[in-house]
């Protein structure tokens, strides 16, 4: 575990780089709709056809607030909201795949929320036909879906596995009825358990548990006793993330605990390193930053192999250059540009109501940016980059080494004459380490917090 004099010292905000350039960077004044439409069908062209499209699908409501919660999200309980929102996702796609100059090829699904277990069965159901019924499946594709363990029954667990889901990720956060309390996410342990074996009942291969550290008032002992009970269901992955807390951006949603209440710096990493050192007893194996895998699943043979990938639904096996965003503010990646969907449900519907394709601001990548795009992905994938050959070269990189020196001598990382590679105590600074790389955060540092402290 680094020391505390580490962890104080690089415990700074930081982007989680599940893209490069991060949002707050993105250069909206050249964007627009048609430019998104023209570069997409571009990527289409120049992509691997074989390679497969991934789509991510936001279904936005819940029926209660959970107060860590950072995603776009509609509090109701009115289930009349799910027919038109259905079908405007329906629509969208149709839309998309009239971009296309032949039937899309789909290599990834995944539905996230939001709880996208708000929706009935029957409404999934008709979703993910009407997308498979303009396109083909990959022949390696993977379809999963966020589920809460509260309202997951056996009727979503089987009409999604009817129509190809074998992986289903459970959102957990922390056993504790005082943490539970205080994030106003209350389910026991038999509820995640009947879940998680239900599922496996079914036929689902991989069952991955979400579990959050730096929760308000989580303790050591919270999370020894999460993971005790975690461990005998042997989920095939576990993403252990940190909360991030940032209520600037998500209001009064995450003012729902007073700032002390949450553990920081040096308490928040005992949590984390409590929880690793329990799981790789266990044999599951560190995947990039967060992450979790048994030795079996594809998550650890993607990184042993060397083609994990990150985007904006998290690691992935599988690269594909296109991540088409379905509903209300998702995003959407062609790899050369990005471009996000309105946050207006109602501004949403009507848009696509209207045969417009409902995206609102974006970002064109330049070749630099590309470069840097690489670069830290290849940082946050395989916790290693270089520069040997010119197209990975760029004229900042001297700069760049020069700004990881003092990280070098910390010995977070190790340089060479053109590779860079993190060491075990630099994992935990990995996002520091991206940030060295990200030209745009240098040539422009936030004069207000924008992002979430990295430790």
């Amino acid at each position: 575990m680094p020391n505390n004099e580490l962890l104080r010292k690089y415990n700074v905000p930081g982007p989680r780089y599940t893209s490069y350039p991060t949002v707050p960077y993105w250069d909206e004044s050249t964007f627009d709709s048609n430019l998104w439409e023209t570069n997409f069908q571009r990527s289409l062209r120049s992509s691997d056809a074989e390679e497969g499209i991934s789509i991510y699908i936001h279904l936005p409501y819940c029926e209660s607030l959970c107060t860590f919660c950072g995603c776009h999200k509609h509090i109701t309980k009115q289930h009349t909201v799910e027919t038109p929102y259905i079908d405007a996702l329906i629509r969208e796609w149709e839309l998309y795949t009239e971009l296309f100059d032949k039937r899309p090829l789909i290599r990834e699904i995944h539905l996230g929320g939001g709880t996208p277990t708000f929706f009935a069965p029957e409404q999934i159901s008709r979703l993910i036909n009407g997308i498979l019924a303009l396109a083909d499946r990959h022949p390696q594709y993977e379809f999963s879906f966020e589920g809460h363990p509260n309202n997951t029954t056996r009727d979503h667990l089987q009409a999604l596995y009817d129509v190809g889901f074998r992986r289903v990720s459970f959102g957990v956060q922390d056993y504790s009825p005082i943490v539970q309390k205080a994030i106003n996410r209350v389910q026991t342990f038999e509820t995640v358990k009947n879940a998680t074996l239900t599922a496996r009942e079914i036929g689902y291969t991989s069952v991955n548990h979400d579990l959050v550290y730096g929760l308000p008032f989580q303790t050591k002992g919270d999370i020894i006793d999460t993971m005790n009970l975690t461990i005998p269901l042997m989920p095939e992955r576990i993403a252990f993330y940190s909360y991030a807390h940032v209520p600037w951006i998500k209001g009064n949603g995450q003012r729902g605990f007073d700032e002390n209440d949450i553990p920081s710096g040096p308490e928040k990493r005992i949590l984390y390193e409590t929880g690793k050192i329990l799981l790789e007893e266990l044999n599951y194996k560190e995947i990039g930053m967060d992450h979790f895998a048994l030795p079996e699943d594809a998550l650890y043979g993607a990184m042993k192999n060397g083609v994990l990938h990150r985007n904006f639904m998290g690691y992935t096996p599988s690269k594909t250059g296109i991540l088409i965003g379905l509903g209300a503010s998702s995003i959407s990646d062609c790899w050369n540009g990005f471009a996000q969907n309105v946050k207006g449900i109602n501004e949403y519907k009507e848009l696509v109501s209207r045969s417009k394709i409902p995206v609102y601001r974006g970002h064109m990548l330049l070749e630099e940016d590309l470069k840097i795009r690489r670069h830290i992905l290849n940082l946050m994938c395989a916790m290693k980059t270089s520069w040997k050959t010119k197209a990975e070269q760029f004229p900042e990189l001297p700069s760049v080494l020069s700004k990881l020196k003092e990280m070098q001598q910390d010995g977070l990382i190790e340089i060479s004459e053109n590779e860079l590679t993190i060491t075990d105590i630099g994992k935990a600074f990995v996002r520091n380490i991206c940030m060295a790389f990200d030209l745009r955060l240098q040539r422009n540092k936030p004069d207000t917090q924008l992002f979430s402290m990295t430790v």
